[in-house]
């Protein structure tokens, strides 16, 4: 196997709080490890069209508590094609680029996965979404500070909702995962959280109204997953089935992406930088970081990407007791 002498770093896809924290946290224990290090900045895309530098440990300098990613991001239509991810490669060659390291969520692996796979290339992802949607990691990054923003945002959206006797339909991120709106919903207290694990044969709307809405509790929250229609879609639904009620809807879009990382993923961030050299180090290839039980693990990128993660039915009953 070929000595690593020299790692591109870049972040794809959807942002998320903490991406800063894992660049300097890659940077730096890269050039602990004695390697150089290009920063690839705009994703797939950047890689494509030589947006590329070298950075140093300056470079990462005051970042671990700033949101979005200083390498910035964007969609690469280009890349999802044979021709592009040539163009990439041959980008990697003019550096001398030994490996990649990528930031990202599911589409960014799957990216990543490709390359690799058609250039040989060592990969080894680390899970940076909000979403919380990749199999064999209990956490990724920016997830805790989007559940931390959505539960700020629900607490002011209950102010109203209890002055005014009202149902409020709050719809929140995650694609096809119901994890953000199923924790924000416990810990704001909500009464109910509509998500595509739990869609049923059980209609979610009519199971919250006949067993939420009591004579006493006029006024409840409501989260729910984007997907199928959001907010708007279980609004509507009850605008003409249950006209009695008051209804209003929140969509948080994305809000939920900004702001400052918490300690949580600013700490979680670090230890999958680390984590991903001492990857490379070790020669191991096509893997994603994850954690679990508080452990640092490597998963195939190919399992964490083909597989669904699924949601800890427990919480749903947590939910479901505490709604009464």
């Amino acid at each position: 196997m070929k000595e690593i002498k020299t790692v591109g770093i870049l972040t794809s896809g959807g942002d998320a709080p903490g991406m800063n924290a894992c660049i300097r946290s890659v940077t730096r224990a890269s050039i602990c490890a004695g390697w150089k290090v290009f920063a690839i900045y705009r994703g797939w895309e950047g890689l494509i069209h030589d947006e590329v530098r070298e950075f140093t440990t300056e470079s990462v300098s005051s970042i671990i508590q700033r949101g979005g990613t200083i390498l910035k991001t964007a969609r690469s239509e280009e890349f999802r094609t044979p021709e592009g991810r040539g163009k990439a490669y041959r980008t990697m060659q003019k550096y001398g680029i030994d490996a990649l390291i990528v930031i990202g969520g599911n589409g960014s692996l799957a990216g990543a996965q490709a390359i690799a796979q058609e250039y040989d290339v060592p990969v080894i992802g680390i899970p940076g979404t909000i979403d919380n949607d990749l199999f064999g990691t209990d956490s990724t990054i920016g997830y805790d500070t989007a559940l931390n923003t959505i539960v700020e945002c629900v607490d002011k959206i209950r102010d109203t909702a209890t002055s005014h006797d009202r149902i409020f339909f709050v719809e929140v991120m995650g694609r096809d995962a119901g994890f953000l709106a199923q924790n924000s919903a416990i810990a704001a207290g909500a009464e109910a959280a509509i998500i595509p694990e739990d869609s049923t044969d059980i209609d979610q709307l009519a199971n919250f109204i006949s067993r939420g809405i009591r004579k006493s509790k006029n006024s409840s929250i409501v989260l729910v997953s984007e997907k199928d229609g959001g907010a708007m879609h279980y609004a509507e639904r009850v605008r003409k089935e249950y006209p009695q009620y008051d209804v209003k809807v929140s969509i948080l879009g994305h809000l939920q992406r900004g702001g400052k990382p918490t300690a949580f993923d600013r700490i979680l961030a670090s230890r999958f930088g680390v984590a991903s050299v001492e990857a490379l180090k070790e020669g191991q290839r096509n893997i994603m970081v994850a954690i679990r039980n508080d452990q640092i693990e490597y998963v195939p990128i190919a399992r964490a990407i083909k597989i669904d993660k699924p949601i800890d039915r427990e919480l749903i009953n947590v939910l479901s007791i505490l709604s009464i």
